[in-house]
């Protein structure tokens, strides 16, 4: 029997070498990326500093981009760069959730697996690849579609489009190419994939309990989708879209090669003209000069800091979700 005054000893659970080298290789693995992100963003900064303390809060309002001249800023292309991946994820988001909800609740067996190596194909498909398909394809098909809703919905100042009478069918249709609307069509053709597979893994997992008690209280498929698959797979549904978000800001060579660069605030998606940051940098990058690079390399950190905030967003959105949880009854 241990004296009274012997302390009760503190039991430590032995998880050995495995559990402690594998809890290490996580913990190095987050670090690292956590550090890599800080020394990119620490670069950036570094490099942009001198555009910066040169142009102020002027960088965010200013429309104009002359570095040599000391007059430039991100207003234009900043817009420009929200309003195509806006575009993106309005065309992606319903074409990924309906290929997700096929392929996981629909497709027959001997199928299914065909269809995701598909969608997994299409995100691996090069940029450029689609940049020159939305070019020289996709692009005279989609005029038509352009020119319909400018007649018919162009009282929306979002659809209005100068320099065209709606009323006139011989109006020349150059005012429609290399807009918001096709870069923003195109765009969402390389980030649905990335939606779709999110999407369609969340929908996979959804408890087959509640599956079949929602079918053994009378549900029809479509019924058994609204009040169990798509609760449960809410936060997927948002995370998957704000990653296409990120996707969809950051993309370059397929705007590039699709828009028609322009420094002014373009709000008409359906008009001729438009700019990103992206394609901002790589269009300035080979002919810059200091001052101009350390623009650049503002405009670079401001994409970042968007796209950061994006994905913080879309964390935060998917914890507070119910997505893992149960679905509602």
């Amino acid at each position: 029997m241990a004296p009274a005054d012997d302390p009760p000893r503190r039991l430590h659970p032995d998880r050995g070498v495995p559990d402690r080298v594998f809890r290490g290789i996580l913990r190095g693995g987050g670090g690292l990326v956590l550090a890599i992100m800080l020394l990119v963003g620490g670069f950036l900064t570094y490099r942009a500093w001198q555009a910066l303390s040169l142009a102020k809060w002027d960088f965010v309002t200013t429309e104009v981009w002359e570095p040599e001249g000391g007059n430039f800023g991100i207003a234009a292309v900043l817009v420009g760069t929200l309003l195509i991946a806006m575009v993106a994820i309005l065309f992606a988001v319903p074409l990924a959730l309906g290929t997700a909800l096929y392929i996981s609740e629909y497709a027959p067996p001997r199928i299914r697996q065909t269809l995701v190596s598909v969608v997994d194909l299409m995100a691996a498909v090069p940029s450029v690849v689609y940049g020159l398909w939305g070019l020289f394809y996709f692009q005279g098909h989609v005029l038509t579609l352009s020119r319909w809703i400018s007649t018919y919905f162009g009282w929306i100042p979002l659809f209005k489009v100068d320099g065209t009478d709606p009323a006139d069918p011989l109006s020349t249709a150059t005012v429609y190419t290399s807009s918001t609307f096709i870069a923003g069509m195109v765009v969402s053709l390389m980030v649905a994939p990335i939606i779709c597979s999110v999407v369609r893994e969340v929908f996979s997992q959804a408890p087959v309990g509640e599956r079949e008690g929602a079918y053994a209280l009378g549900a029809n498929r479509w019924g058994m989708i609204r009040s169990v698959v798509l609760p449960f797979g809410k936060g997927g549904m948002i995370g998957g879209t704000m990653l296409g978000l990120g996707r969809a800001l950051g993309e370059t060579i397929a705007v590039v090669l699709i828009i028609s660069p322009v420094f002014v605030i373009q709000p008409h998606i359906l008009q001729n003209g438009t700019s990103s940051v992206s394609s901002l940098i790589a269009l300035r990058y080979g002919e810059a000069s200091p001052l101009g690079m350390s623009a650049l390399m503002a405009a670079g950190l401001a994409l970042f800091l968007m796209t950061l905030v994006v994905n913080f967003a879309a964390s935060s959105i998917v914890a507070r979700s119910r997505s893992g949880a149960t679905s509602d009854s």
